[in-house]
């Protein structure tokens, strides 16, 4: 019964394991909104920027909070190693006679004065109680509230924190619009290599039989060796480039993973085919004949508001000639207070911060900032027309990509028919095998070209999408 018990728990946990590496071993198909849609959620290079955006975040509002209410708590010990005394109580007899004394039991002085006439005149002075003016161990506990009224600068931090948040927020629409081109980049560039290697897959299919056939055919004598030899030739060339093609496939596929914030392990397929003839012909002449807006423009964007800082940083210089004031409040209590105690416990008061003189240097401060913000004004000219210009010679070299890609397409389709015609020539013992070699060359040359132009044109789309910020709804 035990062992029958033992072999049941034994099979469960196969079974549970067997489905537990299937299931880590499925594979993800991903289109590329998917893709894109997963890194806007794990690539690194957002999660980092989103992390940027928290701190900044808090950033805000320890700006925000200088200027609140402050409560702080202090404790002090100390000791005195000889308490100073006063003496109270005490009395002083002035007579004409002598009034006994007595050292032993009296404290106190007797002196006496002797006038012109003779005559003396005692004074009899008694000591008081001595009274200690402070304590030989004391434990003092503080609480202070403290309250800026008003602060130049912190009015000009407030305004900065706004800058500095929305600074953070286009630097992170940077981030998220680099990472768009680069999965569109690299899903692409797998869409490429995954149809280049159908198409030799199937182009070495051909090229088995047919070199089936030819060495039936040198069997029987009707055709010589080198015929068999030179098409063998061929069909290890086509390896060799599927070989290529496999080996980069498997390092675009780690790198769109990285992108992606996948693990290495985990295997993902493309759902999408690639956008090839009317589709991709359609959506690029919808971006050459779009509009150019530099306001729309991230790091156009990104100039505005670094000159917005340069202005608040005039603004602060300018804040350094007005004065500051704070209100206090203080509450102090003593463990034992002395006999005598001239602390006040509570205490409430105004501080005045005024700045009188700098031998210039507030003006040079000054000077630096107004000067500085010329120079952003400056830049953002410059960059409003770098980006307009650079806007143009997108859209030209779009237009170009798309007349490359039209011709390639139409290289590669008549190459394939040129191929496939010398191919049953030399079936036919019409054509040689150099024939057959060298409209094959052809046809992958112009292939190889046809997938080119391809990765190209999107390479040139992304470029222009990236700079109108019209993925700005994708991955959001």
């Amino acid at each position: 019964m035990f062992r029958k018990q033992t072999k049941f728990y034994l099979l469960a946990v196969m079974l549970l394991f067997g489905t537990l590496v299937s299931n880590a071993q499925e594979t993800v198909k991903l289109s590329l909104q998917d893709a894109l849609m997963m890194a806007s959620k794990n690539n690194t290079n957002i999660l980092n920027s989103d992390l940027d955006l928290k701190i900044a975040q808090k950033k805000v509002w320890e700006t925000i909070a200088s200027g609140l209410p402050q409560i702080s708590g202090k404790g002090s010990y100390s000791h005195i190693f000889k308490v100073p005394t006063l003496s109270f109580g005490g009395k002083t007899v002035l007579s004409n006679s002598e009034v006994p004394w007595d050292p032993a039991t009296q404290s106190g002085t007797m002196s006496s004065l002797t006038l012109s006439n003779g005559e003396s005149i005692y004074l009899n002075s008694e000591a008081g109680t001595p009274i200690e003016l402070g304590l030989k161990n004391s434990t003092t506990f503080d609480l202070t509230l403290s309250q800026l009224i008003f602060s130049g600068s912190y009015i000009v931090g407030l305004q900065a924190t706004k800058v500095y948040y929305g600074l953070t927020q286009q630097t992170a629409e940077k981030t998220r619009l680099d990472v768009i081109e680069t999965v569109i980049n690299t899903y692409t560039m797998i869409q490429m290599a995954e149809e280049s290697k159908n198409i030799l897959s199937q182009n070495l299919e051909n090229i088995n039989k047919t070199l089936y056939e030819i060495s039936e055919m040198n069997k029987q004598g009707f055709l010589e060796k080198t015929d068999v030899d030179q098409l063998e030739v061929t069909a290890n060339t086509i390896r060799n480039a599927m070989n290529q093609i496999e080996s980069n496939l498997n390092m675009a596929y780690r790198l769109l993973k990285i992108q992606l914030g996948m693990e290495d392990s985990e295997k993902i397929e493309l759902a999408d085919a690639l956008e090839s003839g009317e589709s991709l012909t359609k959506s690029s002449l919808e971006l050459m004949t779009e509009t150019f807006n530099v306001e729309q423009n991230v790091d156009y964007q990104l100039i505005q508001t670094s000159e917005k800082a340069a202005k608040l940083d005039l603004d602060l210089a300018k804040s350094n000639f007005l004065p500051t004031v704070a209100g206090f409040y203080n509450h102090t209590e003593k463990l034992k207070a002395p006999a005598f105690d001239f602390t006040p416990k509570d205490m409430i008061g105004l501080s005045l911060s005024l700045p009188i003189f700098s031998s210039g240097q507030r003006m040079s401060v000054l000077s630096q900032k107004r000067l500085a913000l010329e120079k952003a004004k400056n830049t953002r000219s410059l960059v409003s027309s770098s980006l307009m210009m650079q806007a143009s010679q997108y859209q030209s070299d779009l237009k170009l990509k798309m007349e490359h890609f039209q011709n390639q397409k139409k290289s590669k389709e008549l190459s394939d028919v040129i191929y496939q015609r010398t191919l049953e020539k030399y079936k036919q013992g019409m054509a040689s095998s150099m024939d057959l070699m060298t409209s094959q060359n052809q046809y992958l040359s112009n292939l190889t070209n046809y997938y080119q132009s391809i990765y190209e044109v999107i390479g040139a789309k992304s470029k222009l999408e990236k700079l109108f910020n019209i993925n700005q709804d994708i991955a959001n």
